[in-house]
């Protein structure tokens, strides 16, 4: 059963696009699932992410808080700033234009753990960020949406806070509560718990696509572009710049993945409840490339793994 379940949770990318098209030719097969489903489903993902975490995990942000500080200030400029130029470049129109900047303006995905530890990085650090940047998605997102994507429409900053503290904050609180108190079941949950949030997600992605069908039929090719560049680049920035600060390539390679896989689920979540399921499509595409992206990484660099004067060249990083 274990085997079955991670074989479904590692072929996430492939449930994904699956699921787009089959929203996509028969969209009536997955529209219903809209509205309190979708937040229920977040939100399910979210409480996931926490029943992972213990309250041992703090500790990695006093032992390396410069290395955490450096991937959190990076999650936060580089995907925000490169979606908003993305759109820019591209000429997006205002609702597409909204929903890329909304997904730079997201957490790291949990997916980015599973990729860290695929790629031989340091999946304690890679941890540590996710759950930083999830933890203060609930005032960064909106602040930073509203600052790059309130140049194209209004952004109800209260309402985005209100709605990331009740689908995301909540949620992982309430995991690493029950973890804390209660282990044995957290135990047990998190055998199954990857499996329900690719389940989760696939879900609202393929509801996203359904509801937007005409929309995507004529402007898939640019979403599908913009996507691909905000990952690329995402990647690339977060390990050139984390190098350019002389620290390891173990270290950069961690923050290169943090940084270029968001939380595609939030901003869908998101752009549906506070601007338009067409807003939302952008995520979709989003959710699809930086899983590709990840992958193609995280085999690239398992096949280089790294000496150990490499991966503890830095300050501050991983040792």
């Amino acid at each position: 059963m274990n085997k079955i379940l991670v074989w479904f949770t590692n072929l996430y990318a492939v449930w994904v696009i699956g699921a787009s098209i089959m929203a996509f030719f028969i969209p009536d097969s997955i529209a219903w699932f809209d509205g309190p489903w979708i937040r229920w489903a977040l939100s399910t993902v979210m409480l996931g992410m926490g029943l992972t975490l213990k309250v041992t995990d703090f500790k990695g942000i006093v032992m390396k808080p410069l290395a955490v500080a450096i991937g959190v200030v990076l999650q936060y400029t580089v995907m925000p700033l490169t979606a908003f130029a993305i759109a820019r470049v591209l000429g997006l129109r205002d609702e597409f234009a909204v929903g890329l900047i909304l997904v730079g303006c997201c957490p790291g995905g949990t997916a980015s753990n599973v990729v860290t530890f695929l790629a031989g990085a340091d999946v304690a650090l890679s941890v540590i960020l996710t759950m930083v940047s999830t933890l203060l998605a609930s005032v960064m997102t909106p602040l930073l949406t509203d600052l790059l994507a309130g140049k194209y429409v209004p952004v109800d900053v209260l309402g985005i806070f209100v709605s990331t503290v009740k689908v995301v904050l909540l949620p992982v609180l309430l995991g690493i509560f029950i973890n804390y108190r209660f282990p044995r079941v957290s135990s047990k949950v998190n055998k199954i718990g990857p499996a329900v949030a690719v389940l989760a997600i696939v879900m609202i992605a393929g509801s996203i696509v359904a509801r937007n069908v005409d929309t995507i039929r004529g402007e898939w090719k640019l979403l599908a572009l913009g996507g691909l560049m905000l990952h690329t680049i995402g990647f690339l920035l977060g390990y050139a710049l984390v190098r350019l600060l002389r620290q390891s390539k173990l270290f950069a390679r961690t923050v290169a993945i943090e940084v270029g896989m968001q939380n595609s689920g939030l901003a869908m979540v998101l752009a549906q409840q506070h601007f338009s399921a067409m807003t939302a499509s952008p995520a979709v595409f989003s959710s699809v490339f930086h899983t590709i992206v990840g992958s193609l990484c995280a085999a690239y660099w398992r096949l280089r793994p790294l000496d150990a004067e490499s991966a503890s060249e830095d300050e501050f990083g991983s040792k």
